[in-house]
């Protein structure tokens, strides 16, 4: 129950959102793991205030359809109140937190709220890492939020818009993608097909031949958790749709015209999309928790903060392990399983009972490289298929995991319709988006 706090002199307002308040559990990040937690704990009837920056809760796995135009901002974006509507104990409030105090498990908002939780759980999510390179942060676009995909879709159709310009020059309009992993590998896949598919039926002449999608990553392969069969295809799948590969070659400076390699290598390029890593967001940086590796929370196995009572870390906020003690990926399954664990946990907490360590259940790993392929590895044996069965299982365990059914229905629809046509509706949705944020 919300109870209002004493302010420095001694008084309170009386009402439900005093400048400092109490809770049973605070969470702050409405992503997988803290909705997760945040409802699993709202079916037990504990009251909890659940905080995020933003009014909705994304579905970060298809942000590069969204960046592409595949899919609409609607399919991934659910607003967060009414995932909560029918759990009245469960509190959303909208606010940046600006501070966060693990050991007095307190949290400031942005308007100079404090708030305070018998148990606090921090859920922050992620921000992308770009490792000290010159000129990444500024020259790049990052693609791990809704904003940056919105951003991005936008970006690349004014591109493409301006070299279609009738005065126009007839350069190369190329595109490097820094990072090799399943969302680099993802949208240079999405891009690739794009061009073939809706830019050369929608753009008169060669415009869409003038593009050239390039990935970089420092490594010498591609989708690095997967085996080595399933490198070998994506790469040959990649290199099939005219995707240049650089290899083992890490990126040393990004510049508005493009990137410089290690070797000396420059790469000219319109755009730069930046897919090499994540970290820890930077409010963890002065709250008191443990940051180990990727500016993470270290956790130990039951999900607790050690040395901080009542404190939890879950998702790309945490270095989780499993039960051998090895290092977890920064997943959506792992973010959603530690967020109905932890909750279970803390009911225990709340009820005087022992917590149980995290037990993750792998479920196995999958990436879509284009039209009708996709390798998927499912469950702890790691079961291999690619190519259309692939695919599909990819397009079907997508669709389940979507958080509402409205968000299913519209996502298979513009699947359908990008599968069987070259049309592509929300390249019009993204171009009015982003003069939304220009405050056009």
């Amino acid at each position: 129950m919300v109870d209002d706090v004493q302010t420095d002199d001694g008084t309170s307002d009386g009402s439900g959102s005093a400048q400092a308040s109490r809770w049973d559990v605070i969470v702050v990040g409405g992503g997988f793991a803290g909705v997760a937690a945040a409802q699993q704990l709202g079916q037990a009837g504990v009251d909890v205030l659940l905080i995020d920056a933003n009014d909705y809760h994304q579905f970060q796995p298809l942000l590069y359809q969204v960046a592409t135009s595949q899919i609409g901002i609607t399919e991934v974006a659910r607003p967060l109140r009414s995932m909560f509507r029918r759990q009245e104990t469960v509190r959303v409030a909208i606010s940046e937190v600006t501070r966060i105090d693990a050991a007095a498990r307190t949290v400031t908002l942005d308007d100079g709220s404090v708030c305070t939780g018998r148990v606090l759980v921090v859920a922050t999510g992620a921000q992308a890492n770009f490792f000290g390179i010159t000129g990444a942060a500024e020259h790049s676009y990052p693609l791990y939020s809704l904003d940056d995909a919105v951003r991005l879709a936008g970006a690349m159709l004014s591109a493409l818009d301006e070299a279609d310009k009738l005065s126009a020059p007839r350069d190369p309009i190329d595109l490097v993608v820094v990072g090799g992993g399943a969302t680099g590998v993802e949208f240079a896949g999405a891009v690739a097909e794009s061009l073939a598919s809706a830019v050369a039926a929608v753009f008169p002449g060669d415009l869409a031949a003038r593009t050239t999608v390039h990935l970089v990553d420092m490594v010498p392969t591609v989708l690095g958790p997967f085996s080595e069969k399933s490198q070998k295809y994506a790469r040959g799948v990649l290199e099939g749709a005219g995707v240049r590969l650089h290899l083992g070659r890490g990126v040393t400076e990004v510049r508005g015209d493009g990137v410089t390699l290690d070797d000396g290598t420059r790469v000219p390029a319109r755009m730069v999309v930046w897919a090499g890593g994540l970290k820890g967001r930077d409010v963890l940086a002065d709250s008191g928790l443990p940051l180990g590796r990727g500016g993470r929370v270290d956790v130990a196995p039951d999900l607790t903060v050690d040395g901080l009572d009542g404190v939890y870390a879950l998702g790309d906020s945490a270095n989780i392990t499993d039960g051998k003690g090895r290092a977890l990926p920064q997943l959506g399954s792992v973010a959603q399983q530690s967020g109905k664990w932890a909750a279970r946990n803390i009911l225990a907490d709340l009820s005087g009972r022992p917590r149980t360590p995290f037990a993750y259940r792998d479920k196995g790993i999958m990436a879509m490289i284009g039209r009708g392929a996709a390798v998927a590895e499912v469950g702890p044996r790691r079961w291999q298929f690619k190519g259309p069965l692939a695919f599909i299982a990819w397009l079907g365990v997508h669709a389940a995991l979507l958080s509402g059914v409205w968000q299913r229905v519209g996502a298979a629809a513009s699947w359908s319709v990008g599968y069987f046509t070259k049309y592509r509706p929300q390249a019009m949705i993204a171009h009015v988006a982003q003069d939304l944020r220009r405050g056009r």
